[in-house]
Order: C-alpha cells, then sequence, then structure tokens
C-alpha cells in the first residue's frame, strides 16, 4: 500500500517516536483543557480517550467557551482482578480526580470519566502505586485481556487467569512512552527502542483477546479477534481451541463493515498459546489494512487472505501445526448471582451492578458499600474482587465466616436487589454512550433502567418474567456492549431511535439479524409484543427467544445475519 493511501492516523503513529508525540506539550498547555489533534490518537494507547460533556457543548458554544474537555481513563486488568487495595485506590481516585462512580465495563476494566487534563498524571502516579496501569487499555494494540470468570472452580481457573496474565505482558507494547511521560521516567534513546510484535506503526486497529471456560461463555468468545476456549481433562487444562477474526463494530451506510463470529482454526497445547497468539498479531500487522480504518479489523483481514491462507501464514510464523479442534459445548452467557461455594471451601459473591455503574444514589450506595467492604477484606489473604464480561462484580475468596459481615454491609446500603437479579436484568448489557462518549447518536446507560421496567411489564403480563432473554444496548454502531449476538440488540440511531435485531443465540454462537431500522420506543415495543406472545404461546421447554425466532422462521428470510 503506497504511503498516500495510508489513513492520518497511521501518519500520527509514524511519527509518534513510538507513542510519545507531543503529549507533555499538551498536557503542560494551560491555554486549553485539550490536547493536540495529534496526540488525541496518541493518548488512547496510553489507556486514555479526550471527550466532552455533550449534555453541556451547546450551551457553552453560546457563552463562547470551548467544550468542557474532560478524559476517561481505562485500566489494563488481565481477567478483571482486582486486590482490595486496588479497590480502594480507585474508590479514593474517582472521589478526587473523576466524577465520582466508578465504572466496570464489558472488558473487565475499570474506567474513570469525567477526570481534567491536569489531574491525568496525578491519577495514572496513584495507580502506579498499587501495581494498576491504563497502558495499552485503548488504541491499535492488544488490549485488556478478558477471562473467564469462575473462582469456585480453583485450580482450573487460576490456570487459565495465569495465561491470561502471560499472554497481557507478552503483547505488551515495549516503548518507553508511558513510563517517560506519567511516571516520569528517565527518557529513552529512540534508536535503543523497538516494538519487536507491533513494529513502529502498532497494529492497523485495536485487537481483542478473551479466554473462555466451557459451559459458560461469559466473555463472548467469538465475539473477538483472538479467543482460546480452554478444554478440560481430569481437572488440567491440557490446552485451548484457538479461534479467530471476531469482531462487533459496523458502520451505518457502510454495506462493507459487517460483524462477525470468530472461526475456531485448531487446538493448541498450554506452552503454544504465546508464539500462536503472537503469530496471529504480527499477520494482522503485516496483512492489515492500513488505509480504511473501518475495514482494519482482523475479521476483514482473514476475509480478505482467506481463512486457509491466514492459517498457513499463522502457522508458518509460529512454527506450529495446529492440531484439529477438540470437542466443546456452550450453555450460557451470563454471571451466577449470589453467593457460591469454591472447591477450596472459599465463597464468592456476584453482585449484579446496572450498566456496571458504581455510585451513590438516594436508593442504593453502591460507591460507599463496596468502599466498607475493601475495607473488611483488605486484610485477609486472598480476598478480592473480579469484573466480569457481563458488567458485574464479584467478591471472591470469602471465608465462611466472613459472609454475614459482607452481607450486613451491602444490604445497609440498600444492595439487595444485586444479589438476586430478575433474568432480564441478569443478560443485560448497556455501554456508556452519552453525555460522554463522542460516537454516540443515542442514549444507552442512563436510558436502560426506563427501557428495562416497561420490557419487563410486558414480561410479566405475558406470564414471561422468568424467562431469560440476552438484551444489548449501545448508543452506536460500534458493538462496545456486543450487541450483535444478543437475542435483543438496540444499536444507537439517532436520539431516542434504534435499530433493532433480533435472533442472537443465548450463548453468543450465533449473529441476530436487522428486522427494523431507526424506529422509536413505541415503535420497538409494537414489534416485539406479537413476537414474544407468540414466544409465551408456542415455545418449546426450555426453548430461548433467540431459538424459537429461528425455528418458526419469524426472521426476515432475505436478510444476512448482520
Amino acid at each position: 500500500m503506497s504511503e498516500q493511501a495510508l489513513s492520518d492516523v497511521e501518519r500520527i503513529k509514524s511519527a509518534s517516536r513510538l507513542l510519545r508525540g507531543t503529549l507533555q506539550q499538551s498536557l503542560a498547555d494551560t491555554v486549553t483543557g485539550a490536547i493536540s489533534d495529534d496526540d488525541t490518537q496518541l493518548i488512547k494507547f496510553h489507556g486514555s480517550y479526550q471527550q466532552d460533556d455533550r449534555d453541556v457543548r451547546e450551551q457553552r458554544r453560546k457563552r463562547k467557551l470551548e467544550p468542557d474537555y474532560q478524559f476517561m481513563l481505562r485500566t489494563r486488568l488481565p481477567g478483571g482482578i482486582c486486590t482490595p487495595g486496588q479497590w480502594l485506590k480507585l474508590d479514593q481516585l474517582a472521589q478526587t480526580y473523576a466524577n465520582h462512580s466508578l465504572r466496570l465495563t464489558t472488558r473487565q476494566a475499570f474506567q474513570l470519566h469525567g477526570v481534567i487534563k491536569w489531574n491525568l498524571k496525578n491519577v495514572i502516579g496513584e495507580m502506579d502505586q498499587v501495581m494498576l496501569d491504563t497502558f495499552a487499555a485503548c488504541g491499535d494494540v492488544n488490549r485488556n485481556v478478558m477471562c473467564a470468570v469462575n473462582p469456585y472452580r480453583g485450580e482450573l481457573y487460576r490456570q487459565v487467569t495465569g495465561m491470561a496474565d502471560r499472554l497481557s505482558m507478552h503483547l505488551l507494547p515495549r516503548t518507553g512512552a508511558y513510563h517517560e511521560i506519567w511516571l516520569d521516567g528517565e527518557p529513552v534513546v529512540a534508536a535503543e527502542e523497538a516494538e519487536p510484535i507491533y513494529g513502529s506503526t502498532y497494529l492497523p486497529r485495536k485487537f481483542k483477546i478473551a479466554l473462555a471456560m466451557p459451559p459458560v461463555n461469559d466473555v463472548d468468545v467469538l465475539a473477538h479477534d483472538l479467543g482460546f476456549i480452554a478444554i478440560v481433562e481430569a481437572e488440567q487444562v491440557i490446552g485451548y481451541n484457538v479461534t479467530v477474526g471476531g469482531g462487533m463494530g459496523v458502520t451505518y451506510a457502510m454495506p462493507e463493515t459487517y460483524p462477525r463470529l470468530a472461526n475456531v482454526i485448531g487446538f493448541v497445547t498450554p506452552d503454544q498459546v504465546l508464539e500462536v497468539a503472537a503469530a496471529v498479531v504480527t499477520t494482522q500487522r503485516d496483512f492489515g489494512h492500513r488505509g480504511e480504518r473501518r475495514l482494519a479489523r482482523l475479521k476483514y483481514t482473514i476475509d480478505r487472505m482467506g481463512l486457509d491462507t491466514f492459517i498457513n501464514e499463522v502457522q508458518q510464523r509460529s512454527g506450529i501445526t495446529l492440531a484439529p479442534q477438540r470437542p466443546f459445548s456452550f450453555t450460557h452467557t451470563g454471571d451466577q448471582p449470589g453467593w457460591v461455594a469454591g472447591d477450596d471451601g472459599k465463597w464468592h459473591l456476584t453482585l449484579q451492578i446496572p450498566s456496571g455503574r458504581i455510585k451513590d444514589t438516594d436508593a442504593q450506595q453502591s460507591l460507599t458499600a463496596l468502599r466498607e467492604v475493601a475495607r473488611a477484606i483488605e486484610n485477609i489473604d486472598g480476598t478480592g474482587f473480579i469484573l466480569t464480561p457481563n458488567q458485574n462484580l464479584v467478591i471472591t475468596c470469602i471465608p465462611a465466616g466472613q459472609r454475614h459481615g459482607i452481607d450486613n454491609i451491602l444490604q445497609q446500603h440498600g444492595l439487595e436487589d444485586f444479589y438476586q437479579p430478575s433474568p432480564l436484568r441478569q443478560h443485560t448489557l448497556a455501554c456508556v454512550a452519552f453525555p460522554t462518549c463522542s460516537q454516540a447518536m443515542a442514549e444507552a446507560e442512563r436510558y436502560m433502567p426506563e427501557f428495562l421496567d416497561r420490557f419487563e411489564a410486558l414480561l410479566a403480563e405475558l406470564n414471561l418474567q422468568d424467562q431469560a432473554i440476552v438484551l444489548r444496548m449501545t448508543g452506536c454502531p460500534n458493538g462496545c456492549a456486543r450487541p450483535y449476538i444478543s437475542e435483543i440488540g438496540l444499536t444507537g440511531k439517532a436520539p431516542g431511535r434504534y435499530n433493532l435485531y433480533l435472533g442472537g443465540g443465548f450463548t453468543g454462537q450465533r449473529l441476530n439479524q436487522l428486522y427494523r431500522e431507526n424506529i422509536d420506543e413505541d415503535a420497538i415495543f409494537n414489534e416485539l409484543r406479537p413476537l414474544l406472545a407468540q414466544f409465551a404461546e408456542q415455545r418449546q421447554a426450555k426453548e430461548h427467544f433467540g431459538d424459537f425466532l429461528h425455528r418458526l422462521k419469524l426472521l426476515p428470510a432475505s436478510e444476512e445475519a448482520v
């Protein structure tokens, strides 16, 4: 590809001196709360996005003020594992520098919202004190490595989370830019630095990895660029099925973009995982589209190359011949709320956190409650927290004698509903959307509670209140909440209007289909009501809504599953 055909982001990366750019100058500029245009791309690699409060954008424009610039910071947290001390530090940072909330993401990371430019170094520096960082949480690199959440499976869980951590470290960029800019590290001579996996311009686009532990597909492993499905024999992980080419993002009015489920391409032993992962990444590095970013994800690279050609390239680069895939099956994608006993006698409590937002309200003081829990378990060996792929939270490795105290703390702060959510809320995800996401076209997180109230009333009317349905909502088509593999998916089209997708698989193994485009809330419920009524009358035993729609051929026959 000629240099003239490269996207502007490729120019920025190439000239960045391995992700330094002019970030230090931007941070020192006291005239504006923003950073330079080029640096807004580079800061993503450091785990941050420049945003502004869109609720007040027009008001500030009329007053001839610049937008209310602020930054979102995202942690790199393999498998979502967090110590009590780290939790308390993030809680302190949220209260001191951010918007008094923590957000658990669908990639098992924390996000801090509302951090102003002058405080970025303080936040990152204080995170470093408790061995947390934001490096490579965003940008054209491998992002936070996700991992199935099964702490009650003891040694098996430790094996898989250990692999997630090894993958994260193996694919971490080698540049010293992060320590130099944020932690006042010594400048490195550029000639002495190299990126052996990424090269000087990194990947063409973001890259996502997940590890699954059947029978639960809580990570939605087939929605990722690269996935590893743990295969267990005699209570040992003997290896992993490898999946490649998943991705959710779509661009409206650009039909050459599409969601895609990953292909299972073979089996590797644990000692082969890192080499195969690096080979997949470098193949994407060298063959991915660097001219049109909307066509740059691995899924498009594979479809351009052809799957067999891609597999051959990976095998050649890694020196590993993939073995035939091993049998596996998934039963569901959600979390198991409430207390669960582990095989070592410890207990694990999963709390359903609506849209992953932890904050204090009049009804529920979740930020305060979890601060008190963290303090209560801080000195108990092995305890901690795990962020789940469904925006929920596990308080983990609790001795039986400590359960009552934790229950008391949570219940005193109004978190009873977090123990046993309805089947619908248990399988619901929403992205942040307004007011801070620049890509948002419609509400998601702020609108979801209102939508769920109306939807649950409809389910109760049809005697379906006990039916689990996977529901996902995003404010734009980019797919952060993985809407295209949900049984009911809503993607923002304009304020108050959404595209409605139906028919995804309950276990995350089938894409849904576009059912209606650009409709408002009343129209959404007008479309859903007759389908749900028919489902209530004609469903088979244990049949899920998405499967029912396909069995009765209630989806448009002419539509591809997109």
